[in-house]
């Protein structure tokens, strides 16, 4: 699932593509997403003019001329391209192509998703602070009030995995499965650790990494494994950095001891048993 740094890379170059044009045309090819795409969704969005993308937690936020604004999640397997003459779509299958923007310069902003697993929501620009999807969001983590302290406030007492802290979005918004996994291992954590026993200078320093890892995924484009693509359909780069994540049974970068699995939450979760404690 596409975390923090790739939706974070995808509002950075549709920054750069797509504000400021308008959108003549819309197409909606199948409406049953994980919820159904917002009714009249083409016809409320045709004549807009894209003024803005914003990011909350995985969510992109789509700003539009008008009162109202789209938020994309990508779901599973999701994708929101930008689609110019240039554009190399042979990642992608047509029959996946649930969504259609087609701008002014004839450039076509298409959402892809094989698993429909992602959502498409109009909403009112009054309304964001009532978004169901957004209500109860932890603070982002390059925020000033996501910090050590916070997280030894929000930990104490915790009997659950200080991984499952990590991915938990009322605790912080927008670490996944990987992030976690290769925070924990720079922090020296072990995933498993009860985080009401992750000592006050471990979780400083788990809040360090963790706006330090997802910098350096979203220098990198982020991560992809198998399905995502960025909004110039390519992959991000990030899979040839990561120390733990997938690499179980492959000497540890530290010390070679080899990396072991456990699933943590109902997900994988890597970690060296000799660098992490």
């Amino acid at each position: 699932m596409p975390e923090l740094p790739e939706v974070e890379s995808l509002r950075r170059i549709l920054v750069r593509s797509a504000v400021g044009r308008t959108v003549v045309a819309a197409k909606v090819k199948e409406a049953r997403l994980r919820r159904m795409v917002t009714p009249d969704l083409a016809r409320a969005i045709a004549g807009r003019t894209i003024e803005g993308i914003g990011r909350r937690a995985k969510y992109l936020m789509i700003e539009l001329s008008g009162d109202h604004l789209m938020m994309v999640h990508l779901g599973m397997s999701g994708s929101l391209t930008h689609r110019r003459g240039d554009f190399d779509d042979a990642a992608f299958d047509a029959r996946h192509d649930h969504v259609e923007f087609t701008f002014d310069d004839g450039s076509r902003l298409v959402y892809n998703d094989p698993r429909r697993f992602g959502l498409l929501k109009l909403v009112a620009h009054a309304g964001v602070e009532s978004i169901v999807e957004l209500k109860g969001l932890g603070p982002e983590p390059f925020a000033k009030d996501f910090n050590g302290e916070y997280l030894w406030r929000v930990s104490r007492g915790r009997r659950g995995a200080i991984k499952n802290l990590l991915m938990d979005q009322g605790i912080v918004a927008g670490v996944g499965n990987i992030y976690a996994s290769e925070i924990l291992f720079r922090a020296r954590v072990r995933p498993s650790r009860r985080a009401g026993r992750v000592t006050r200078a471990e979780l400083a320093r788990i809040a360090t990494i963790t706006a330090e890892v997802l910098r350096e995924a979203i220098g990198s484009r982020g991560t992809t494994f198998r399905s995502y693509r960025d909004s110039q359909g390519q992959p991000g780069r990030f899979a040839s950095k990561l120390r733990v994540y997938d690499r179980e049974g492959q000497p540890c970068v530290e010390c070679a001891t080899p990396i072991r699995a456990v699933v943590i939450g109902q997900r994988s979760s890597f970690y060296c048993p000799r660098c992490q404690k």
